[in-house]
């Protein structure tokens, strides 16, 4: 939106400087000036100047000034059409009005608005009354309290076809108007437009001036079409040009939070809840370019924290694309890869803050994220395959746009290549070569002769009459990165150790045949360890061989925390036998497939840890082959818990087979 010069000189005219800053900064009259502590750092002495007669501040300790318009943006945190219009409102000057069409359109937008926030408070108003209490349960199951509900505007959606309608149309609310919202599904097939959203959690959509535009509808039916619906595109909306908390995570980055990118709304929710209110979403699309805009208007570098699973890290290769044409000075992207299997909800309910601050403090820049992408998708066993290589890095980094940074991209992945492909000693005179700056092979020069899987040796071309030289290994691919091997399980409690725990505390007649076979599983958490041991030393040391003695054991302990936390890790309606309730006879065959389960994932981790340091060392195409079948039957493990026939009819629930 464009405004005359008259009109912005006119605020100033009515908005005396001293009046605008005088709102936030306390000021003390200093002769023909006023003087204040500044707004941007934390100082003793006075340095922050208003002068009326110029219309302008100066801010001595930070070496910023502006007019009134500046201020308001800097201190706000808002952009400048924003900024106009709240000091228009200050100054109580109508804004000015534009064409006829432009009036119509923006007194529309209104009256849309308008519509969307009475759908937002009867959404709001269903959650909390009668028809709502199996909304609030799956809340409550994802550990949403009220409080959080309301912080979000969260709601529900009635399952009826017309309930929305009926309701908007008492409040005078034409059809039209919520068919333009996209609340209403119409079109020349269907008679009679219904309501689109239905049977859903409901997540309000707004945009950086809090106004809502949209929704998102998480469905609880197991038959819906989608688990997650978004609003249609409207006047309103363009979900690939807006953010889901865009206008609170701007706020919060203007005062010094890290502006966070993750998948989803419950993530985000998530994320705001262990301390990290800069978090944001893209609605129901990979990032588009127009996001990627208004992630750089906030900070120069944002995180984008992506599932440590194979989708995960596609949605991060293909940031990684959308990024480097459109890379300048001081602007770029930094990656968190978070557990595999995990997204920031499990993490935040298993580990708490801590867990996910480790995750953030590893995030890597996008330069590497690049380099790893590429040396993970490469061959290096003959000159014509290194060629490729190189040329491919070359035209990745002719990509970029910017001159300056298309320079130092060039740069850094010369010297890269130069690591990567070429030995930095002569043979014979007893030097290592150093390691790749981010490569994940430690270069081509493997350790001569090391056994494959299948128990042959196999080289390189390179290797063949070659000096005998072994290249450490530099850093590890993301997935290493990210696995269990490397990170350890210091926050994040392993889901299948916890589902073994909370089972034998729920239901401790298990140890009477199985308390051996339980003191003896492997626990790579040393939290659930000790735990284990502590309901070992309760059952058979003390007697308590019941829940509730149990529990009472574990408290006397100091591990009720840890409990805590074992119990928030079990996060999936398909763990009910965990729980209390279920039958013998239905526990006692979950034990069984879990223990099972556990141990199999237990051999699998360690084969996992052979095949990626068998890679690491000699990137061949048959270790490239064996880490692949190794995490293909890692993968098939999860989620198989209750995968046994009939299982579930003891406790009174429909048999499913698998």
């Amino acid at each position: 939106m464009r405004f005359t010069p008259q009109f912005l000189e006119e605020l100033k005219a009515r908005l005396p400087v001293s009046e605008v800053v005088g709102r936030r900064v306390k000021l003390q009259k200093s002769g023909r000036e006023w003087k204040g502590l500044s707004p941007f750092n934390k100082e003793k002495t006075a340095s922050f100047f208003v002068n009326d007669q110029k219309q302008a501040w100066f801010d001595f300790s930070s070496q910023k000034n502006g007019s009134i318009f500046d201020f308001i943006m800097l201190t706000e945190g808002v952009q400048f059409p924003e900024a106009v219009e709240r000091l228009a409102q200050m100054a109580g000057v109508p804004m000015p009005k534009f064409s006829k069409e432009e009036e119509a359109r923006d007194e529309k937008r209104k009256t849309l608005h308008e519509v969307m926030e009475l759908a937002a408070k009867f959404f709001e108003a269903t959650l909390a009354g009668r028809g709502g209490a199996k909304a609030r349960g799956y809340l409550a199951d994802r550990s949403l309290d009220s409080a959080t509900q309301l912080k979000f505007r969260l709601g529900y959606a009635p399952g009826e076809r017309f309930a929305l309608k009926e309701h908007l149309g008492s409040q005078g609310v034409s059809v039209e108007d919520m068919v333009e919202c996209g609340l209403e599904i119409s079109g020349d097939d269907i008679p009679v437009p219904y309501d689109r959203f239905r049977d859903r959690v409901m997540f309000p959509i707004t945009d950086f001036r809090d106004r809502i535009i949209a929704f998102g509808g998480r469905a609880l039916s197991a038959d819906a079409q989608a688990k997650y619906l978004n609003s249609p595109e409207t006047p309103l909306f363009h979900k690939g040009s807006n953010l889901y908390n865009g206008a609170a995570a701007r706020q919060a980055v203007h005062d010094g939070a890290a502006l966070i990118v993750v998948e989803g709304y419950v993530d985000v929710i998530a994320m705001v809840l262990a301390g990290y209110p800069a978090a944001v979403a893209p609605l129901g699309t990979a990032l588009t370019e127009d996001q990627l805009g208004l992630l750089w208007k906030m900070t120069d570098e944002p995180i984008l924290c992506f599932d440590g699973d194979k989708a995960g890290q596609r949605a991060a290769f293909r940031a990684v694309d959308l990024a480097m044409p459109r890379l300048k000075p001081g602007k770029s992207l930094r990656f968190a890869m978070l557990p595999d299997g995990q997204d920031p909800d499990d993490l935040y309910r298993s580990g708490g803050r801590e867990a996910i601050a480790e995750v953030l403090a590893g995030a890597r820049p996008l330069g590497e994220m690049l380099w790893t992408r590429e040396t993970e998708a490469a061959s290096f066993d003959t000159p014509e395959r290194r060629a490729a290589f190189e040329s491919r890095v070359n035209e990745v980094v002719r990509s970029i746009g910017d001159e300056s940074v298309r320079k130092y991209y060039a740069q850094d992945f010369s010297a890269r290549l130069r690591q990567l492909l070429i030995p930095k000693s002569e043979p014979g005179r007893g030097e290592r070569p150093r390691a790749p700056m981010g490569g994940q092979f430690g270069g081509p020069f493997g350790n001569q002769g090391r056994s494959g899987r299948d128990g042959s040796r196999s080289q390189n071309s390179w290797q063949r009459g070659g000096p005998n030289l072994r290249a450490p290994m530099s850093l590890p691919s993301s997935r290493l990165s990210g696995s269990p091997i490397v990170r350890g399980f210091r926050t994040a409690l392993p889901p299948r150790e916890a589902l073994i725990l909370v089972t034998v505390i729920n239901h401790p007649w298990l140890l009477e045949h199985h308390a051996e076979e339980f003191s003896e599983l492997e626990f790579l958490n040393p939290d659930t360890d000790h735990l284990r041991k502590a309901v070992m030393d309760a059952a058979i040391g003390a007697g308590a061989a019941d829940p509730e003695g149990l529990r009472a054991a574990i408290a006397a302990r100091g591990l009720t925390g840890v409990l805590g936390r074992v119990e928030a890790a079990i996060t999936h309606t398909s763990d009910w036998p965990a729980r209390a309730g279920a039958s013998v006879d239905d526990v006692a065959q979950w034990w069984t497939h879990v223990v099972a389960l556990h141990r199999r994932q237990r051999t699998l981790n360690r084969e996992l840890k052979d095949a990626e340091r068998a890679l690491g060392e000699e990137p061949t195409d048959a270790n490239l082959a064996w880490l692949r079948d190794v995490q293909g039957r890692l993968s098939a493990l999860d989620g198989s818990e209750a995968q046994i026939e009939g299982f579930g009819l003891s406790s009174g629930r429909p048999a499913r087979s698998f």
